[in-house]
């Protein structure tokens, strides 16, 4: 437990219909009672939990700052596991920083960024998983990364992890047993059970490995970079896909002239779409940067979608293209599908086969781009209800670390290694497992984790 009491103002502080102002520590309800007027003369000390208090916050002057409702939360049965007071102030910037300038004034500490999970995690209530899943819920861009988070909320990756780090502490704790008492045991059977162990929690750890890949889709979106000749409807397709009128569109070749960025969920499919300039050779200085940065964002990008203009013919500026993004996922796509078609594509017969007609000024083919999405990111179906699904890179990373360990552990099995280097690395995956949930973890990885939340969460 903490010795100080923080504060933080917890609702966006902005004009709202209310802002609340909490406070999470021993001397919370103290603190409280020093600004605090029930309406009916009520001590707040003598606040049953978990009810509101009708009155009024004064300052230290005994001037009414505003009219609220209070309520107390005993510990240890609250998200800090530390006493929590709550103040429900009217919405509006100015309430709420007068409650949190006076209440800072009778003793209380400003939060820092996340410290009110930071503290619950330190205090045992959840884990680090946990508490990355809080986040990431608060972070979430569609239905599907939220309820892959609200699974990691709920435990049921720590559930999984530390089943896995129950059963290696066990083995362990049997190769101690071994090494100390060799007559005990011996070096044939307890080898036998690390072996066994390494084949079960194996296959496990791939599982969860192999879907890192659509968690990462799910909380930051499929990076797509439009890519075309200028003049093809890349930005039209932007707005088309944004439902927005977000790119300036004008018959100009070059309009588009520096990358243009928005998320947007389509039908469950999150996407940070990049609009970029036209990719042709130009004497513009202003342009030609324009094209060398919608090139640049070609490398990081997950998906290409490469448009054509179906009333004009193929041209070196499309062959260029072609060729640069052979090596990446690509969605071709043909534009003006309502006028007359004069593109040719005789050779380029995969293309030819895979291309999607689309009409932006008609509104039509939305959906078979986004069948398409599916069939290259979520084979063909987009559900996230039934398995346990990553979103982390940092518990990916940790995965693959253990993996390895057991990998090393089945190949010293197989070299006939001693049962104590064996040992080893059976206690590295542990680690790396432990580090996951949030078992020895640092200092420094906690500070860090929870910079990235907003102060009053």
């Amino acid at each position: 437990m903490f010795s100080d009491t923080i504060a933080a103002i917890a609702t966006f502080p902005g004009n709202a219909g209310i802002n609340i102002i909490r406070l999470s520590g021993k001397d919370a309800l103290n603190i409280a009672s020093r600004i605090f007027v029930d309406k009916n003369k009520e001590k707040i000390m003598n606040f049953k939990p978990r009810y509101l208090h009708y009155g009024y916050i004064l300052d230290e002057n005994e001037r009414i700052i505003d009219e609220v409702l209070v309520s107390y939360m005993k510990a240890p049965n609250t998200y800090t596991r530390e006493d929590i007071v709550e103040i429900n102030c009217h919405g509006g910037i100015i309430s709420a920083k007068k409650i949190l300038d006076t209440v800072l004034n009778c003793g209380c500490r400003p939060a820092e960024r996340g410290e009110f999970t930071k503290r619950a995690f330190l205090n045992g209530r959840i884990d680090l998983t946990q508490a990355e899943a809080v986040l990431d819920i608060i972070n979430s861009k569609t239905d599907s990364s939220h309820e892959i988070s609200v699974k990691h909320l709920e435990g049921r990756l720590s559930k999984q992890i530390n089943g896995v780090i129950d059963e290696i502490m066990d083995l362990l704790a049997n190769i101690e047993v071994n090494i100390d008492f060799p007559e005990y045991d011996e070096d044939q059977i307890t080898i036998e059970r690390v072996k066994s162990l390494c084949d079960k929690i194996g296959p496990e750890l791939d599982k969860l490995i192999r879907t890192a890949d659509t968690g990462k889709i799910f909380k930051e979106g499929i990076k797509t970079v439009i890519l075309g000749k200028p003049n093809v409807g890349k930005s039209s397709l932007m707005n088309f896909l944004l439902n927005e009128n977000r790119a300036i569109v004008t018959e100009i070749p070059g309009t588009t002239r520096d990358t243009i960025e928005e998320f947007v969920n389509i039908k469950g499919v999150p996407l940070r779409i990049i609009d970029t300039a036209g990719i042709r050779e130009t004497d513009d200085m202003v342009e030609r940067i324009g094209v060398e940065k919608a090139l640049e964002k070609v490398k990081d990008a997950d998906l290409v979608m490469m448009i054509f203009d179906s009333s004009r013919e193929l041209e070196r500026e499309d062959e260029i293209i072609l060729d640069y993004i052979k090596d990446k996922k690509v969605i071709y796509i043909k534009n003006k599908t309502d006028l007359e078609n004069k593109l040719d594509l005789s050779s380029y017969k995969n293309i030819e086969e895979e291309i999607i007609n689309v009409s932006i000024l008609q509104n039509q083919g939305l959906d078979d781009i986004i069948d398409k999405i599916n069939s290259l990111f979520f084979e063909g179906h987009l559900n996230v209800s039934d398995d346990l699904i990553i979103n982390n890179a940092r518990h990916k990373n940790l995965l693959i670390k253990a993996r390895k360990n057991i990998d090393d552990v089945l190949k010293s099995i197989e070299n006939n290694m001693a049962i104590d280097l064996i040992e080893i690395d059976l206690k590295e995956a542990m680690e790396n497992l432990g580090l996951i949930v949030g078992k020895a973890v640092s200092d420094d990885l906690v500070d860090k984790i929870f910079d990235e939340f907003c102060i009053g969460k």
